[in-house]
């Protein structure tokens, strides 16, 4: 009788501890035990010769768009893309058609991923006028993420850009809340902008560095006011950076890869509306204080935003065609590259993808290699490099903005609660995703 289920030999672990030529026993889908083994100790093994074992990655923000819209995307096809990218477990966003508001909003989810997504998962509950007063029962409910609030207008009509309304959804509630800062009042006074040069240039220029920075302001002042903890997403601009600096006691702080490798005006004359995302991506110098923030600790977590639109749709005229770009296969062989040249080390990397939204969302039992952890993993190649093409994105839109870009750290395995579920770019099994767990829920009966 063997002592393991799974038995991954001969890898460089990424632990708590450093990274660690040591093996990893797994039994009922946790990490049983870490240190020396033999393959012959379990029912299966994985030989990681060669290959580095990182904790599977934990997205916090995608946007899978069912329901509603599952012509760009579903569940299947966004978590079959997240796992195709090492990607173990992602939070999915409320702007869905219906809006995800309401407890019976979120259980219709859970029973849409069933049987059809890939990886584990966690949905945010929308913030709004109409449920501002029960988001404190709401955001507890199991295998919700949390509350998150759009403070400027994008996809879909989840908005809340009065103050009375944001003070009310911030005063509900304990968990960390995540907030899309954009401040709408100054984007409708400078729409003209955007209409007048019908070019996706003008879209850093319309949605400037004052939208954002005036946002971010208020809900941290309110944040303040009433002792609630934030979570500022995909924040773009060195001003920003300087002032979440002074105030991460109460707040955390997420970028994207788009943000970190896309730089303003090349991009809009490269790709066109494929670059255009909410907030925009932005000059050097805004990029320069990006990765600066990842150098000193100001940024806790990347997260993919992952928002997909057809190519039909993209090719709108500016402004009407859509923001946002799919990401969440990409993510970490972006973030690996970035490593490869030096601008962050692997183990600032793992902290960014897979301690970090453990720590800041509270994730039970997920996002780093330790006894008693979910045995989740993404098996990379770190001397492996490729070119991005659009024909081998799992997602159903089928694009990358990244396309012809070559990056390392090919994801070679993942591995999901002890479950290998992609091997060498290729789907194994069927899909087996659950609700991810959380520390700070309660059953709404209870």
């Amino acid at each position: 009788m063997t002592g393991f289920d799974l038995i991954i030999h001969g890898g460089h672990v990424v632990t708590p501890a450093g990274v660690l030529a040591i093996d990893i026993g797994v039994k009922g889908g946790k990490i049983a035990a870490i240190g020396q083994l033999y393959p012959d100790q379990g029912n299966d093994a994985i030989d990681a010769t060669g290959l580095f074992v990182l904790p599977g990655i934990i997205d916090t923000q995608v946007h899978f768009r069912e329901p509603g819209a599952t012509h760009k995307e579903d569940l299947h096809t966004g978590t079959r893309a997240a796992v195709l990218g090492g990607v173990t477990s992602v939070f999915e966003m409320p702007n869905t058609n219906p809006l995800t508001l309401t407890a019976a909003d979120l259980q219709a989810k859970f029973d849409l991923a069933k049987g059809r997504a890939w990886c584990d998962h966690a949905f945010f509950i929308g913030g709004a006028a109409e449920n501002a007063d029960k988001l404190h029962e709401l955001e507890r409910i199991p295998g919700c993420a949390g509350v998150k609030v759009f403070m400027g207008s994008s996809t879909g009509n989840l908005l809340v850009e009065d103050d009375p309304t944001l003070e009310r959804i911030v005063r509900n509630g304990t968990r960390r809340m995540a907030v899309h800062a954009e401040d709408e009042p100054r984007l409708k006074e400078r729409k003209h902008i955007a209409d007048e040069a019908a070019h996706p240039r003008a879209h850093p220029v319309w949605r400037d560095e004052t939208v954002c920075l005036k946002a971010t302001q208020r809900v941290v002042g309110l944040a303040r006011k009433y002792g609630r903890r934030v979570h500022v997403l995909h924040v773009t601009t060195a001003e920003e950076m300087e002032f979440l600096a002074q105030n991460k006691d109460i707040v955390t702080v997420e970028v994207t890869p788009n943000h970190l490798t896309l730089v303003a005006p090349d991009c809009y004359e490269k790709l066109g509306t494929r670059a255009q995302m909410n907030p925009p991506v932005r000059e050097q110098r805004h990029q320069n204080g990006l990765w600066r923030a990842i150098a000193e600790g100001v940024v806790d977590v990347v997260g993919s935003d992952h928002a997909p639109h057809t190519l039909e749709e993209k090719a709108k005229t500016y402004p009407a065609s859509p923001s946002g770009m799919p990401g969440v296969q990409t993510t970490l062989p972006l973030l690996l590259t970035a490593a490869y040249h030096g601008k962050l080390s692997l183990e600032r990397v793992v902290d960014l993808l897979c301690h970090g939204p453990q720590r800041i969302y509270q994730i039970a039992g997920k996002g780093r290699i330790a006894r008693g952890y979910d045995a989740d993993f993404a098996l990379v190649d770190l001397q492996a490099w490729r070119e991005l093409k659009d024909e081998e994105m799992g997602s159903k839109v089928g694009w990358t903005p990244f396309a012809g870009s070559r990056v390392c750290g090919v994801p070679k395995v993942t591995i999901v609660r002890g479950n290998v579920v992609m091997r060498d770019g290729e789907l194994i099994g069927k899909p087996i995703g659950q609700p991810v767990r959380f520390a700070e829920t309660f059953s709404p009966s209870s």
